[in-house]
């Protein structure tokens, strides 16, 4: 069996984080095959360890990292970027929407957590490490732009799949070979349950909920939620669902 060559492989890294009593796990996915690995996601910033002891003990060597695909700009999906970069010396291509590029690239203020849009009140309940954070995000420099229906050569191949609406260039993303949605924020599981997009996070619900009818096309086995992690079966009942009772 070892001469056969590895189909790509795929693995859901739980990124812990404590804050304020809560414990919080976000998803980010790892997919592989025999020559290269890719990043879906990174976190918060100061996760680089997480991350490298995940790959390790799946067994991909860290050193076969290629490349970073950003579902959105938001603060937890684009946190370790800066450090992933310094620790494999920019030998790494940053892949994200033309949409959420300004923001990623800090030439905008990341939409969710702009301190200067904040009331006072929401100002004065952050506790302090998140203020300064919101204060000082990562940037990130895009090296490619993605955007609807573009095949990444990756791994058995990458769809790329454009659902806007959580933030202006969210992207989903449907790996080929093991037939995997990676949902970014675009649904969330929880209780085992597949629910679209979490209202207070979202931008544009509306949007956001006319994106998941662009699922309906796919053979859909598995779907990555970064928040919630994996759900193993046809999303496409549950989708149906969510698109009723929204528009009911």
């Amino acid at each position: 069996g070892k001469n056969l060559k590895i189909a790509s492989g795929v693995e859901v890294i739980e990124l812990k984080i404590e804050t304020l009593g809560n414990k919080i796990v976000l998803n980010p996915t790892l997919v592989w095959d025999n020559k290269v690995s890719i990043l879906i996601d990174t976190g918060i910033p100061g996760q680089l360890k997480q991350i490298k002891e995940s790959m390790a003990k799946v067994g991909v060597p860290f050193d076969t990292l290629k490349a970073i695909i950003l579902t959105h700009q938001d603060i937890d999906h684009i946190g370790s970027v800066p450090q992933l970069l310094g620790e494999l010396n920019n030998q790494i291509t940053v892949y994200a929407h033309e949409n959420d590029k300004p923001y990623i690239e800090g030439d905008l203020p990341l939409i969710k957590t702009d301190t200067s849009r904040m009331s006072k009140e929401e100002l004065a309940s952050l506790p302090r490490e998140v203020k300064h954070l919101y204060n000082n995000p990562p940037k990130v420099k895009v090296n490619r732009l993605l955007e609807d229906k573009q095949e990444l050569p990756y791994c058995g191949g990458i769809e790329v799949i454009y659902t806007p609406g959580h933030s202006p260039g969210h992207i989903s993303l449907y790996l080929k070979q093991t037939k995997t949605l990676v949902a970014g924020d675009a649904m969330v599981k929880i209780n085992n349950q597949l629910l679209g997009p979490v209202k207070q996070t979202t931008l544009d619900i509306k949007t956001a909920t006319e994106s998941l009818k662009k699922f309906l096309n796919y053979d859909i086995e598995t779907v990555i939620c970064y928040h919630g992690g994996v759900f193993r079966e046809d999303p496409r009942p549950h989708i149906s669902k969510i698109l009723n009772e929204q528009f009911i």
